[in-house]
């Protein structure tokens, strides 16, 4: 629904002069101006976002989304309208920043606490009762680069920035006088009749000749040429290869081991039953002793008859949650109850009653019915887990050491990097055909799409000493060095490998112009009162579209209809040709479910409040001064 606002609603623009663009999306990007004054790239509040920054946040975000979508076309996650989308995005980050610190925006604690419950990510790191297992919530942050700190910090920071739009998202108010048109323009149907011109239909009618495949041939020699590539090996230094490394001595596996026990004990879980006496917590002293002096009694008269304890709890505790189950309140662990109950029942043998008990609710007491302690696993069942553990710990302190050997060997012995992997205990890998966007063979190492170990396996240097590139830095705890094996330049193919190729495009070519040719004159003499030959109306809208493809929706949905006069629309479909559509008559929208209806007024609602969030956050742009150093 958002994609036909922003499109096509003339009305709405008339009264909304602010742009609709959701997510800092800008188009018609050209390239990078990559000579003097390189290093940065845009300006905010006249600090730098340099091209580092830019290199390193659009690589994280290119090999997130590959890795969520691996199907994804990685060319166009690197191309230079990506990398300005990453750009705009951190020019919006740096704003909303500045903002949030001038206007004292923060993220308290229990704003935090309540974001990171609701991390899907951290709620896989939790123990069966509930707990975060801060041991792998460590590793699983380490494995980033990242301490728990500066993950939190991160995500005060993000939640404040947030919260500078939030608040005017909130406050956006959608006039009622643009809600009802707006939702009648988006159910809108249509009666068309539409006819197709196609390629295919025209492709008898070409003739080319070889004059022609030559001439095709040489205005489009770029077409035919086999991409610059290079046949590479490799070397990758990561926290796993510095793992594989490490040993870890009999003693040290067992002093972890018995820090698993311990944190094992502290999962122990109890079960009890009580008896709350209440207590105000404003009551006189005189009413609490009261309070006091009763349950007293009734502690000495469970302590002659234990087995009264749940006929006692049903018929005197003032507890509602527990008083009807005679007090149990089922299974629970350290951390679940408050602190002198806690105390107090996990002191306690089983069976045992305990003394009064005084909490902010009033007099407990306490019976405990049962103990739940995890297994204790033998030493032998988590040898391996444990040794893993520990060398995750120790990798990060060993890489320090080893990328400082890496980045030396692969210099000082840069005519091969057999010396850096037999230091090391890497394997020397290979990759054939690499070009200079990327490696394009299925299965190729992602690594290698890195634009600065690109950059550095096609320097000239590199291309022609086949010397070992530095030690690039491709992610967090990673370095990657190269060597080129074998380098073949771009080059035209002749002429004669490829004229069956050339003489399909221009035939093709030939085909689609005549294909539009003949849709665009068949359209005007049919607007000019000739007879039109139409196949059948369907009923078009947006939500049943009749497997038409979405410009042809567009253009049949915003077609002028002079009223008892029929409209008409020419629509280019690229490579699938042309077609000439006849709008008869605009029909009033069918009765929507209110359900449905309801969902359009807060669809359009929603896209309101975006709109006004995006014009103050430009607002802001121009507030702290943004300037962008490059090209567009």
């Amino acid at each position: 629904m958002f994609d036909f606002f922003r499109k096509h609603m003339k009305l709405f623009m008339g009264l909304l002069f602010i742009p609709l663009v959701i997510g800092f999306v800008l188009f018609g990007v050209q390239g990078y101006d990559r000579s003097g004054g390189a290093d940065k790239v845009a300006e905010v509040a006249g600090k730098a976002i340099t091209r580092q920054e830019l290199d390193n946040a659009h690589r994280s975000e290119v090999e997130q989304r590959l890795a969520s979508m691996p199907g994804l076309d990685r060319a166009q996650l690197e191309s230079d309208a990506a990398r300005r989308l990453t750009l705009d995005r951190l020019i919006g980050q740096r704003v909303l920043a500045l903002a949030a610190k001038d206007q004292h925006v923060v993220t308290s604690d229990q704003r935090l606490v309540r974001e990171l419950s609701q991390d899907p990510a951290i709620a896989s790191l939790r123990k069966p009762d509930g707990q975060l297992d801060l041991q792998r919530y460590n590793e699983a942050l380490r494995a980033q680069g990242m301490t728990p700190e500066q993950y939190e910090n991160s995500l005060r920071q993000d939640l404040a920035q947030r919260q500078v739009l939030a608040g005017i998202s909130a406050s956006s108010l959608l006039p009622a006088a643009l809600a009802q048109p707006a939702l009648a323009a988006w159910f809108e149907r249509r009666e068309v009749q539409i006819a197709r011109f196609v390629p295919a239909d025209f492709v008898a009618k070409v003739q080319v000749g070889d004059a022609d495949v030559e001439s095709y041939y040489q205005a489009n020699l770029a077409r035919f040429q086999t991409p610059e590539q290079a046949d590479i090996e490799y070397l990758v230094l990561d926290l796993d290869a510095v793992a594989r490394r490490l040993t870890v001595s009999d003693a040290d596996l067992r002093a972890r081991y018995e820090q698993k026990l311990a944190q094992l004990a502290k999962d122990e879980q109890r079960r009890a039953s009580h008896i709350l006496l209440t207590v105000a917590p404003d009551a006189a002293a005189a009413d609490k002793a009261k309070v006091k002096e009763q349950a007293q009694a009734l502690l000495a008269e469970l302590k002659q008859k234990p087995a009264r304890f749940a006929e006692l709890a049903k018929a005197r505790s003032q507890d509602p949650g527990s008083a009807a189950k005679g007090g149990d309140l089922e299974f629970f662990s350290r951390g679940s109850m408050v602190k002198p109950f806690e105390d107090a029942a996990f002191a306690l043998a089983k069976g045992q009653i305990s003394d009064l008990v005084e909490s902010e609710f009033g007099f407990h007491i306490i019976q405990l019915t049962d103990i739940r302690q995890p297994a204790k696993p033998s030493f032998e069942s988590l040898r391996a887990e444990l040794e893993r553990e520990l060398k995750q710990q120790q990798s990060l302190k060993a890489y320090v050491e080893a990328a400082e050997q890496f980045g030396n060997l692969v210099y000082e012995q840069a005519d091969s990097l057999k010396p850096a992997a037999d230091k090391l205990g890497l394997s020397i890998k290979t990759q054939a055909g690499l070009q200079r966007s990327g490696p394009t063979a299925a299965g190729a190492d992602a690594l290698l799409a890195n634009p600065k170990l690109l950059q550095a396996v096609f320097a000239d240097d590199a291309l022609r000493s086949k010397r070992n590139t530095e030690a690039v830095e491709v992610g967090p705890n990673q370095l990657v060095a190269a060597r080129v094996l074998q380098h073949r330049p771009a080059a035209t193919r002749p002429l004669a490998e490829v004229s069956a190729q050339v003489r399909q495009a221009l035939v093709q070519q030939r085909a689609l112009e005549l294909a539009q040719a003949d849709g665009k004159a068949k359209l005007e003499a049919w607007k000019g009162g000739a007879a039109a030959s139409l196949p059948a109306a369907i009923v078009v809208s947006r939500q049943q579209a009749q497997g038409l493809p979405q410009p042809l929706v567009s253009a049949l949905l915003s077609a002028p209809v002079a009223k008892g006069q029929p409209g008409w629309a020419g629509v280019d479909l690229g490579p699938q040709g042309y077609a000439v559509a006849r709008v008869n008559q605009v029909l009033a929208p069918e009765t929507l479910p209110a359900p449905q209806a309801e969902q359009g007024r807060q669809q359009l609602a929603q896209m309101w409040a975006q709109a006004e969030a995006q014009a103050y956050l430009e607002a802001l742009k121009k507030h702290y001064k943004v300037k962008i150093l490059i090209k567009s």
